[in-house]
């Protein structure tokens, strides 16, 4: 793939930036949105090439340049934005909003799924609005992830990129961040962080396979699917931050907790 701003990466990380967001949107919005990324994703694919496409790379690539686009709101947003909440209140919050997020992510593109079943086109345009889903739900969460490690106190520090990664490295391994751990907060994947991240989107991706059913049942699928993942992971997280550096503090006067040495 060729470097951020070329193909319409740059726009493309400004999507997901967008249908992350804090934004309300309605389903129609949320639609039109996932079927634009799904264009951009279909041009970008041909130039990746099949080899790549297939094994997971081409997604890990599009979601570490992405990263640097997902709002991530720090603890006295998230105190603001949700007022009277601190502590595992506020996590349950972040955790349900995320879950409701790609709900809606899958609610939407098994409606588009359904509405192009009669389509001659459906063969070339699904695989590129399932990569679409796919990397919506995985910024989400990925938000989720970053959000959650406010509230449990861990402070990520570093540029976008380097946040960004270190975050998506969380997503894909389904572990907290220790930024005393090694090579933890580098703004480039290793080698067993790429091939995690691959294999994670992957399993996204044919998550994402329920929403092409036909009709509107793709769309009920999609959801259930994606609710329960979210949850399921925001439960690995949090299980392993409080491990890390104990339950999120309450008093938002509180200094950060000091995560301790590599697991």
């Amino acid at each position: 793939m060729e470097p951020s701003g070329h193909d319409g990466s740059t726009e493309v990380g400004e999507l997901i930036g967008r249908l992350v967001g804090d934004e309300r949107m309605d389903r129609e919005t949320r639609g039109r949105l996932l079927g634009r990324l799904a264009g951009l994703l279909g041009q970008n694919a041909r130039r990746a090439g099949a080899a790549g496409v297939a094994r997971g790379r081409w997604l890990g690539e599009l979601l570490v340049e992405a990263a640097p686009h997902i709002p991530i709101r720090d603890i006295d947003t998230l105190q603001a934005h949700h007022p009277g909440l601190m502590g595992e209140e506020l996590a349950d919050k972040i955790v349900k909003v995320a879950a409701n997020g790609t709900t809606a992510v899958g609610a939407a593109g098994g409606a588009l799924a359904a509405v192009e079943f009669a389509a001659p086109p459906l063969l070339l345009t699904a695989p590129a609005q399932l990569a679409a889903e796919t990397l919506v739900i995985a910024a989400i969460e990925v938000k989720m992830i970053a959000e959650l490690h406010e509230v449990y106190g861990v402070r990520v520090q570093g540029g976008g990129t380097a946040r960004g990664a270190a975050f998506v490295t969380s997503w894909a391994r389904q572990r907290g961040v220790n930024p005393l751990e090694t090579g933890s907060l580098t703004s480039a994947l290793g080698t067993a962080a790429k091939s995690a991240l691959r294999k994670r989107l992957l399993r996204t991706f044919g998550r994402s396979l329920g929403t092409m059913g036909p009709f509107l049942t793709g769309a009920a699928a999609g959801a259930a699917l994606n609710r329960s993942a979210t949850k399921a992971l925001a439960n690995k997280i949090r299980k392993d931050l409080g491990a890390t550096v104990g339950p999120p503090p309450i008093d938002p006067g509180t200094p950060p907790p000091v995560a301790p040495g590599p697991h």
